[in-house]
């Protein structure tokens, strides 16, 4: 992020130059008021229940749909990702927020459950009701490559209100205006819901970003961003005199694996997926292949040849930065000067403009010599392959490549074998494994985890991207022997506004729908449940 006195500057990639200056600095007596208005904002959102944040959440998405032509306009000058793709990005942005909502209404995140009173093998159990709440104000710090769906309006704020958590929300230096005019679509939502703008707030420049991290009143942060940054806030929220969960996508080294009957049957198609997938939005997806592990002879040789063509006929794409490309161009110059490396094509590249261009590339390397750069992540697009000689060889390259996002692997029945130890050892390594597919694109789903042992994230428990996010939002509370009038309604025995709700009470399952039925197990007493 350039900064002067007259504020933030917003550039366009496509020519380099500055467009705007925007805001100014977040002072510390500001992220103090900031603090304390996300704190008075988190009682509201609690008060609001979960009925109140699905409204909320809808509200938001309509506010940004109707918004859409400038916030699109916004974003691809200062991205050049393009309207096409960006649409795309926030038709994705207002159903994570919808989908958000539906978590909300649905309940199930909050693991209700109740244990009556009564007498057990062990002897008297007092009544005990369990659920998650919520963590109280966090931060958000989102990425360079999705201006919505990883940024102000993204899945962390999305699940973070659903969660009941106020989000402060750290401005993105590559693309400030955008940052404003997606948080005055958030703020213009609430209000038309009925709730105040705090729910989600602002802060601008480096020094504010680190001082949100160390905030007493933050208790969380989501990041998603590079290995060094997220690295040393995490340090920040470790280090505190509270320390608090830090939850970062750092990025790592995704390996698509093909292996030889696939590569017989369809080695054409499969190189004609891998080179839209490695190139698409010029190589800037977390989850880019970057090393593809081919079978050595007649087919896997083909599918290198016909990656080559597909990458030769392709030209240079705008990035999204200045620091982005000059990133990509010094990883891949290492890459290329490695020994044992070798260039088998290049994209063409583009003159004048002044913009930041990244070309594709196709490297070859020896399977000596994979090592250090060649098994770190290089953001942009550039892929390697290696070639494997037996599945014995292919299993320990393997081995080489550290923890990521995703592991990919076409294959085809007639390579069943080598597909369950190819499944099994990937699944001990990557946070999600995809099959005869590509990992570019992550669905906003229920069954979706999009995470990883570090350093892909720093929790490979949690997800930034599915419903099962919201959980990093909250924590568990036990409510012993506490009077009925004085519990949440989620945990009462008749809640008055959760139907539909699934609670385990007593051990069993039960929706709040079922009449209440009377426990005859006598090692569970017997309380209505």
């Amino acid at each position: 992020m350039i900064e002067d006195i007259r504020g933030f500057a917003s550039v366009d990639p496509r020519t380099g130059r500055e467009v705007e200056r925007i805001g100014a600095e977040t002072s510390p007596a500001d992220l103090d008021d900031l603090c304390a208005r996300a704190a008075v904002a988190a009682r509201e959102l609690a008060a609001l229940g979960r009925a109140g944040r699905a409204r909320l959440l809808r509200s938001m998405a309509r506010s940004l749909a109707e918004r859409r032509a400038g916030l699109v306009a916004v974003a691809d000058r200062e991205t050049a990702l393009g309207e096409q793709r960006l649409n795309g990005e926030l038709t994705r942005t207002c159903y994570q927020l919808d989908l958000f909502a539906d978590v909300a209404q649905d309940g199930a995140y909050l693991e209700a459950t109740i244990d009556h009173a009564g007498e057990t093998p062990m002897g008297p159990r007092p009544d005990l009701r369990r659920m998650l709440v919520p963590l109280g104000p966090v931060a958000v710090f989102g990425a360079s490559n999705f201006p919505f769906a990883f940024s102000v309006p993204g899945g962390d704020t999305a699940s973070a209100l659903s969660a009941g958590c106020p989000v402060i929300a750290k401005v993105h230096g590559a693309h400030p205006a955008t940052s404003v005019l997606s948080h005055d679509a958030l703020a213009a939502g609430a209000r038309a819901a009925g709730v105040t703008p705090d729910v989600v707030t602002l802060v601008w420049g480096r020094e504010a970003g680190v001082g949100l991290v160390g905030h007493p009143a933050v208790q969380a942060v989501g990041f998603t961003g590079s290995l060094g940054a997220g690295r040393a806030l995490f340090d920040v929220a470790s280090s505190r005199p509270s320390p608090i969960p830090f939850y970062g996508e750092l990025g790592a080294l995704n390996t698509l694996v093909v292996c030889p009957e696939a590569a017989a049957s369809r080695g054409e198609k499969i190189a004609a997926g891998l080179a839209a997938s490695f190139t698409l939005g010029v190589g800037q997806f977390c989850t880019k292949p970057g090393m593809a592990l081919l079978p050595a002879g007649v087919h896997g040789e083909a599918i290198r040849r016909s990656l080559a063509e597909h990458v030769d006929a392709m030209s240079a794409g705008f990035m999204l930065s200045e620091r982005t490309a000059d990133a990509y161009r010094r990883g891949a110059d290492t890459l290329r000067g490695m020994d044992g490396v070798r260039m088998l094509a290049g994209g063409k590249e583009t003159g004048g403009g002044g913009g930041w261009t990244g070309a594709p590339m196709l490297l070859h390397a020896d399977a000596g010599a994979v090592t250090g750069a060649l098994i770190e992540e290089c953001f942009g697009p550039v892929l390697v392959t290696v070639e494997y000689t037996s599945e014995e060889h292919l299993l320990r390259l393997l081995e080489t490549f550290g923890p990521a996002l995703t592991g990919t692997v076409h294959a085809d029945a007639a390579d069943g074998g080598l597909s369950a130890r190819l499944l099994a050892q990937l699944s001990g390594t990557v946070g999600r494994v995809v099959w005869n597919g590509f990992p570019t694109g992550v669905a906003v789903a229920w069954g979706m985890h999009h995470g990883g042992p570090y350093p892909a994230t720093t929790s490979a428990l949690h997800t930034s991207v599915g419903t099962t996010a919201i959980r990093r939002w909250l924590r568990p509370i036990s409510l012993q022997n506490v009077p009925q009038e004085l519990l949440p309604d989620e945990l009462r025995d008749a809640p008055a506004a959760s139907t539909g709700l699934v609670r385990r009470v007593d051990g069993v399952l039960t929706s709040v729908r079922e009449p209440a039925r009377m426990a005859t197990d006598s090692t569970k007493g017997t309380s209505p449940r």
